[in-house]
Order: structure tokens, then C-alpha cells, then sequence
């Protein structure tokens, strides 16, 4: 494999709401898109769903070249990889399909290009086990949706390249997107994982009469959300230590911290607690359809990540995680 070969035209496999999104994302950084599936009226639906995005896509800024003409679909899955540069697959969360699908795309992919999936679950080393040039296979998970959420996150199976893994994360980093490079692979990744850390306190202190669940949310979203949207935890914690930083954080702040962790709850997650998470997170939404709470969250977000942009924090060094 040779990462010389330009990245001009992209497939997306599955058009459901992260396919069209991955695709409203690839129109507007410039690319020729095209998109198959075999749903019914999933062109038409694909369509709708990228015209509803760029309008957020055209407030984030289109690159040169950026057009919706330059989507093509077609319900042959073979005409449309035959000629793709990348691969974002988006189909069923099933590792028999998976691994079935991969073993057919990879048929008809040129040996060349890289077959990234947007798996939010399922393992690499999985999808690339019936597959005969499984090197050029990686997960390549977005954070939704993808078309405003920078972060990607890289991860490579056990027949995948150095070299795949890389290219991988340099394209995602081109386009603007924030790649990390997970060095092992773990059920789920590890940006769920760390939602999945956070819910489950959260439903411990729900279902402990500890807080609602307007106000465990407003816990989050008006105290340390606000950070995270800043800076990364381990980073706050070199703010928190003070003068002496970090150091002195792990000295003397993270043994309160480590008996705090060993305090925490394991929530029992009854029918009896979920209808009490569904009964308070209706009345926060106050009759809000979930649309609109959408539209709501995407222009906070831009908004965030403008900001961020014009004070240098989007600018990590992406090359140093490649490498690493």
C-alpha cells in the first residue's frame, strides 16, 4: 500500500442518519461522494437529510469545490466502490454482517484503498477476519454527528497496517476532523466508553433520590460539560493543581480522588428506573420535539468550536498521535 494515492473520491455504504451525515461531510470538504444502500427510498431520504446539514455545513464553511452536485447514488454496491479512493461503511451494528459485507467490498475496492467503518462497537480484527486484503481495514468511528463532531477515533484490527492507520488518521486530519489513535482495541471504543463511565453515576445518584434528572444533567452540562468542551479532564486536573500543576494534582489532590472512585455506585437499572430517566427527561424537554432540541445543540456547538478555532485549541498535534 502506498500513501501517495490521492483521496478524490469517496464511497459511503449505509445512508442511514451517519451515512448522510459522513456525506454531507465529504460534499462539503470537496470530494465526489458516492452513496448506496439498498433501502427503499433511500436516495431520496439520504438527499433530504443532506440538504438539512448544510446549511450548519455552510455556517462551518464549505471548502473549494464544495458542491451537492457532486453526489451520485446507486443501489449496485459494486459500481460504487469500484472507483473509490476511501471507504465509510455505516451498515448494521451485526458482526456477521460485518464481516460478510467487508469480504464482499473488499472484492471490488482497488487494493489501494483504505475501507475505514463507522462501528461504534464492533471490533476491527472482527470486521476484517473473511477479508483478503484485510491490512487496509480500519474503524474509523465518528463522534454524532459526524458532519460537526470533530473527533474520530482510529483503530486498526490485527491484520491492519502501520501504514493504513496512519493514512487514515492524516485523511480524517485534513478535512478537519480530530483523530485519535486508539493502540488497542476495546468493545465500544473509548469516547462511549467514557459516556457509559459518566451515565452510569449519574443513574446511581437517580436512582439513590440523590438528584432528578433535570438536575443531574444541569450537574453536568453547567459545571464540568462546560470544561470538556474546553479541555480534555487530565488537562483541567494540571489547572486544578495550581502553581505546581499536575504534580502537585497526583501528590496530594488524587488520593481524595481514587477513594471518591471507589465510592462510586453500580447502579440496578429496573424498568422502574428507566420510566423514572423517561418521566424527567420529558419534562426537562418541556414539549420540545427531539428536531428541534437537535438544531438547538448543532448551532451551540459551531458556535463552541469557532471559538475554540480562533483561540488555537483545535490545533493538536495530530502528527504526534500518528506516529505514536
Amino acid at each position: 500500500m502506498t500513501d501517495s494515492k490521492p483521496i478524490r473520491r469517496i464511497a459511503i455504504v449505509g445512508t442511514g442518519v451517519i451515512g448522510a451525515s459522513w456525506a454531507a461531510e465529504y460534499l462539503a470538504r470537496g470530494f465526489d461522494v458516492v452513496a448506496t444502500d439498498p433501502a427503499p427510498n433511500a436516495e431520496s431520504n439520504l438527499r433530504k437529510l443532506v440538504d438539512e446539514a448544510w446549511k450548519d455545513l455552510t455556517s462551518i464553511g464549505l471548502a473549494k469545490g464544495a458542491s451537492r452536485d457532486r453526489l451520485k447514488f446507486t443501489t449496485n454496491m459494486k459500481e460504487a466502490l469500484s472507483g473509490a479512493d476511501f471507504v465509510q461503511e455505516n451498515g448494521p451494528e451485526r458482526p456477521d454482517f460485518k464481516m460478510k459485507l467487508y469480504a464482499e467490498m473488499d472484492e471490488v475496492v482497488p487494493v489501494d484503498s483504505l475501507l475505514a467503518s463507522s462501528s461504534s462497537g464492533i471490533t476491527p480484527s472482527v470486521i476484517q477476519s473473511q477479508c483478503k486484503h484485510a491490512e487496509r481495514v480500519v474503524i474509523g468511528h465518528p463522534f454524532n454527528p459526524p458532519h460537526i463532531i470533530p473527533l474520530v477515533e482510529v483503530v486498526g484490527g490485527s491484520k491492519t497496517s502501520p501504514d493504513a492507520i496512519e493514512r487514515a488518521i492524516r485523511f480524517y486530519a485534513s478535512i478537519g476532523k480530530r483523530p485519535i489513535h486508539l493502540k488497542k482495541e476495546l468493545p465500544g471504543h473509548v469516547a462511549n466508553r467514557f459516556q457509559a463511565a459518566l451515565y452510569r453515576e449519574m443513574l446511581n445518584v437517580i436512582e439513590q433520590g440523590v438528584l432528578s434528572v433535570e438536575d443531574a444533567d444541569a450537574a453536568v452540562c453547567f459545571g464540568p460539560g462546560l470544561r470538556w468542551g474546553v479541555m480534555g479532564q487530565s488537562l483541567q486536573w494540571h489547572l486544578g493543581g495550581g502553581a505546581g500543576g499536575i504534580k502537585h494534582f497526583m501528590e496530594h489532590l488524587m488520593p481524595p480522588l481514587e477513594g471518591m472512585m471507589k465510592a462510586l455506585g453500580n447502579p440496578n437499572i429496573t424498568p422502574e428506573l428507566k420510566q423514572k430517566v423517561i418521566n424527567g427527561v420529558m419534562q426537562e424537554a418541556a414539549g420540545r420535539p427531539v428536531d428541534e432540541l437537535a438544531e438547538e445543540e448543532n448551532r451551540v456547538l459551531i458556535g463552541l468550536l469557532k471559538l475554540r478555532a480562533k483561540s488555537g485549541l483545535n490545533k493538536e498535534n495530530t502528527q504526534s498521535t500518528a506516529a505514536a
